[in-house]
């Protein structure tokens, strides 16, 4: 695993963060690095998937990455059952695939390249993780993805729904970014890095409230909508149709 030193060295221009070929080589340290629990999260998604994932059914790991939840899913998957992982960033399909070559799991997964708001899903569908990826989605684009993957679930099925949130009170919110911050020093980061990365992200991942996650959740179609998981403003919801 490559170390995240991406932004370790002053930048005289801080440019929008992108999921190209610089990241894809140190996302898994930079995910461990950055987002509190992330480890937790892997496991408790294959228990999970033991629980909604039924066998003959295919099961969606939207915005996959390097294949974290893909293989999270895959050893606990029933069988018969296909895991469809989906990312538009070609270097971290093509990084996904070598690590889901290198598992030993049978279950069979399709790697796409391509936007998830154009994708097709098949039925029938089980399960979705959809991981730390609407909040780089347009805010606008959110309620018809969400409602065209509940009207692809299978009644009963369900959705693993992961986000970096804000807090409705300013007071609050900043407690929880600072905290966050200082999670981030304890994993070694600097402040430089920090703040660099910070500006990177600004006006890219756009965070919502909970309130706001669980209302559209509710709206796309879901019936049943439960936080399961919060470390300071990291937080997963599942919701079933």
């Amino acid at each position: 695993m490559t170390e995240d030193r991406l932004y370790a060295q002053t930048r005289a221009r801080i440019d929008a963060f992108r999921f190209d070929a610089h990241v894809a080589q140190v996302f898994a340290d930079m995910i461990a690095r950055s987002v509190p629990g992330y480890g937790l999260l892997l496991d408790m998604i294959s228990v999970i998937t033991r629980e909604y994932a039924k066998p003959d059914t295919n099961l969606y790991d939207l915005g996959c990455s390097l294949g974290a939840s893909t293989l999270a899913m895959r050893h606990a998957a029933p069988d018969g059952s296909r895991i469809i992982a989906i990312d538009n960033a070609p270097a971290m399909i093509e990084r996904a695939q070598t690590n889901i070559a290198m598992d030993t799991s049978t279950t069979p997964v399709s790697l796409l390249c391509d936007d998830i708001r154009q994708v097709v899903f098949e039925s029938p569908a089980s399960l979705m993780t959809f991981n730390l990826t609407l909040q780089f989605i347009p805010p606008t684009d959110r309620l018809p993805l969400l409602t065209r993957m509940a009207e692809a679930l299978l009644p009963g099925g369900a959705l693993i729904l992961s986000e970096k949130i804000q807090l409705p009170d300013a007071g609050d919110n900043q407690t929880l970014i600072d905290l966050h911050h200082g999670f981030k020093r304890a994993q070694g980061y600097s402040e430089l890095e920090i703040a660099q990365k910070r500006s990177a992200l600004d006006n890219v991942l756009v965070p919502d409230t909970l309130d706001t996650h669980i209302a559209r959740l509710q709206q796309a179609g879901f019936s049943h909508v439960v936080p399961w998981f919060q470390c300071f403003n990291f937080i997963s919801l599942l919701a079933v149709r």
